[in-house]
């Protein structure tokens, strides 16, 4: 992807959740996205129930609707009804934490069943009473064998650092990505989170990761707070970070991520992507530059 090539951008579904699967992946098409971002959750597509006939109607719906899908695994009951996001790869049991590698190996064999390239996941949050180096000692050894399994089956691993979480600001991944090298593993990076964690400008922190970007979750951001906003209804200036994306190459998606906005997604969908386009035509525009050449 060169500088003359704009974004390609998606939507997850966990911003769908009152749509079915097949009536999100059309809308996201009509809306004239070019990826999805499938949540592994009990409403669009259960890990643990999903046939592998129904995954190849999934693939071949996303095929010719020209959807390029990601799998992202943040559900927030998946493993545990009771318990948000637990048990996580920083969890004091360490069949607890299989149990999550496990969860992570059943997300890469549908991300193979449909054509993913890329698996999204994050730390977890750290148990009470459980000191910091113990959870990195854990995350760091449960990670390992996801991403060596990631490497075995050709899925790359997006890992997130999320706000309030053990890896939650940028320099916690790069200290991760020193302790865990296969090279299978890369950055999610949410535009949004960069306004919690990191300094302003907020371009300059996200330049010293970008080689390391793999994926992108898009949101805004007000006050410094941790509530996914849609783009534009923040304090965000989006256009210098998708400008960077842009001229360092980036060739994956940029997912909308609107967890909390189900309850109006049609709306959010035809705005959010009027809003992106017309973000980056302004900066392309003040480039000289007015193409969209980007892969389909």
């Amino acid at each position: 992807m060169g500088g003359s090539e704009l974004l390609r951008y998606g939507y997850i579904t966990n911003g769908l959740a009152d749509h079915t699967l097949e009536q999100g992946i059309d809308l996201l098409a009509e809306a004239g996205y070019q990826g999805i971002g499938i949540t592994l959750d009990h409403h669009h597509l259960d890990p643990f129930q999903v046939t592998d006939s129904r995954l190849a109607e999934i693939g071949e719906r996303l095929r010719a609707r020209k959807l390029e899908p990601v799998i992202e695994t943040g559900a927030r009951y998946a493993l545990d009804p009771k318990r948000k996001h637990w048990p996580s790869l920083v969890s004091s049991d360490a069949a607890n934490r299989q149990r999550r590698v496990e969860y992570y190996r059943r997300a890469m064999e549908i991300a193979g069943a449909i054509g993913a390239k890329t698996v999204s996941l994050w730390s977890g949050v750290a148990e009470k009473g459980i000191d910091s180096t113990a959870c990195r000692d854990h995350l760091v050894t449960a990670l390992e064998e996801v991403v060596a399994d990631a490497c075995a089956s050709g899925i790359s691993i997006g890992f997130e650092p999320e706000p309030g979480m053990v890896i939650e600001s940028l320099a916690d991944w790069r200290w991760l990505r020193e302790q865990v090298t296969g090279s299978a593993l890369g950055l999610t990076l949410d535009l949004g989170h960069l306004a919690v964690t990191e300094s302003v400008p907020l371009e300059l922190s996200m330049a010293t990761v970008i080689e390391d970007v793999i994926h992108v979750h898009v949101d805004d951001c007000k006050d410094g707070v941790h509530q996914h906003l849609e783009p534009g209804a923040g304090e965000i200036d989006f256009g210098p970070l998708l400008q960077l994306l842009v001229e360092r190459g980036y060739s994956g998606l940029a997912l909308v991520e609107l967890s909390r906005d189900s309850h109006r997604a049609p709306e959010l969908v035809e705005r959010t992507i009027r809003y992106l386009n017309a973000v980056e035509a302004k900066v392309n525009s003040r480039a000289g530059n007015n193409s969209r050449n980007g892969p389909v």
